[in-house]
């Protein structure tokens, strides 16, 4: 079994690493002032919202695993334009 930390950065487990690692740089960039890092923190939101929504859907359907894997999600996106 991994570690939280392991499993945070599994592209597999946590489909917004891209969103987390950009919000985290800005936030380095701009000696932590969160004000000038909002939109990084939405797209995160956002990216969360999104896939928590798809996690739940899968979860009452029955569908292992909840995540899509990594190359499922890129599927998913890439079918939705």
């Amino acid at each position: 079994r991994m570690s939280r930390h392991a499993q945070l950065r599994d592209h597999d487990v946590n489909p917004c690493i891209v969103e987390t690692d950009a919000s985290n740089k800005c936030m380095d960039d701009n000696n932590y002032n969160k004000d000038k890092c909002t939109a990084y923190f939405l797209k995160y939101r956002n990216c969360r919202k999104f896939w928590h929504a798809i996690m739940m859907q899968r979860r009452r359907n029955g569908v292992k695993p909840e995540m899509p894997s990594a190359e499922e999600r890129k599927k998913m996106l890439e079918s939705m334009g």
